[in-house]
C-alpha cells in the first residue's frame, strides 16, 4: 500500500478553472472535494444530504433566503439538508467541499449553472 499524505495547495494547483469541483479523496461513501469559487452561484439545495464547505484559502459567504454566513480561512459551515443556498466569493476562495458520492453541486439537475466533478484520487 502507498502511504501518502493529500497536501490541499499542491491539488489547487493544478488546475485553474472555477465551480468545476475535484474529488481528491473518499472516506465510505463521501467525497472530498477542492474547488476555487469566485462570484457567485445559484440559488440550490440538497434534498437529502448535508454539505460541508472548509475554506482553505480567502472568504466565503453562503446566502440563505433569510440571512447568510461568512467563512473566512480556517472556518468551515455544514448547509443542512434541504437549506437553499447560494455560495459567492468576491476574490477567489479554494474550499474544501465534503459530502455523499453522486451528489449535484446545484442540487437540481436541471439547472443552467452546475459545477462537474473531476475524479482525482
Amino acid at each position: 500500500m502507498n502511504y501518502q499524505a493529500i497536501n490541499f495547495k499542491n491539488k489547487l494547483g493544478l488546475f485553474t478553472e472555477q465551480w468545476s469541483p475535484k474529488v481528491i479523496a473518499e472516506m465510505n461513501n463521501y467525497q472530498f472535494k477542492v474547488v476555487k469559487i469566485q462570484g457567485e452561484f445559484v440559488w440550490h439545495d440538497h434534498k437529502d444530504t448535508d454539505e460541508t464547505f472548509i475554506v482553505l484559502e480567502g472568504n466565503l459567504r453562503i446566502d440563505f433566503r433569510d440571512g447568510y454566513v461568512s467563512l473566512s480561512e480556517g472556518e468551515m459551515y455544514v448547509v443542512p439538508k434541504g437549506v437553499e443556498h447560494k455560495p459567492y466569493a468576491e476574490n477567489e476562495a479554494k474550499v474544501l467541499l465534503i459530502e455523499p458520492q453522486g451528489v449535484v453541486n446545484t442540487g437540481d439537475e436541471t439547472s443552467m449553472q452546475t459545477a462537474e466533478n473531476d475524479v482525482w484520487i
